[in-house]
């Protein structure tokens, strides 16, 4: 049992895990290394299952840890991308607003998430990032990404991994998100562990 009165040390780190997830070519490195490095890296290599990331920070007074997992979205990889969202704190979905298909494809990558994470929590920490707003070519109009967002109730972000528009606050947001969650796991976890037997007396005997 946990010490009946312990709380959150709001000065312990927390170590939260966050997994960003879309379609092939949408940026998800770049918005990666844009956020923990303050670089844009035009030419990269397609991710191959998963590569990790860690950025520090304090949100609400506490020191965060955030492992950020950066997966492959090729759709030959789907398999074995989903085994990696066991754990997750928070999850990123990104798409390219220059790519009709990479935000059609949001829905299947949702699904696929919500379905795999247990338990599953439709209210699971979950925030959408369009990116590549620099681009001229624009397919996705803000308006149909926003609509799409709100029906769900996922904060959304129109973001730029080249110019860092929007990147630290949509991943702030998340982690904002993903620890007050963690938070509410945590004392709920300690209000079922202290609760006692109501009645420990010993019975009285009918004969």
């Amino acid at each position: 049992l946990v010490p009946q009165g312990l709380s959150m040390d709001a000065s312990k780190k927390v170590d939260l895990k966050i997994i960003i997830i879309g379609a092939l070519g949408v940026g998800k490195t770049s918005l990666l290394h844009q956020y923990v490095h303050k670089t844009f890296y035009e030419d990269y290599r397609t991710t191959l299952g998963a590569s990790i990331l860690t950025k520090v920070l304090a949100v609400d007074n506490t020191p965060l840890k955030l492992q950020i997992w950066d997966t492959g979205g090729q759709e030959r990889f789907r398999s074995m991308v989903s085994t990696f969202y066991k754990g997750s704190d928070g999850c990123m979905l990104a798409f390219d607003v220059t790519d009709r298909e990479s935000f059609e494809a949001l829905d299947n990558w949702r699904d696929d998430f919500l379905e795999k994470v247990i338990p599953r929590e439709q209210d699971f920490p979950m925030v959408v990032l369009g990116n590549k707003i620099d681009l001229c070519d624009r397919q996705v109009p803000k308006e149909t990404a926003s609509a799409w967002c709100k029906e769900k109730d996922i904060p959304y972000f129109e973001v730029s991994a080249k110019n860092n528009i929007n990147v630290a606050e949509a991943f702030e947001t998340l982690a904002k998100q993903a620890l007050t969650t963690y938070k509410g796991i945590f004392e709920s976890y300690l209000t079922d562990s202290i609760k006692l037997t109501p009645n420990n007396k010993p019975k009285k005997s009918c004969c």
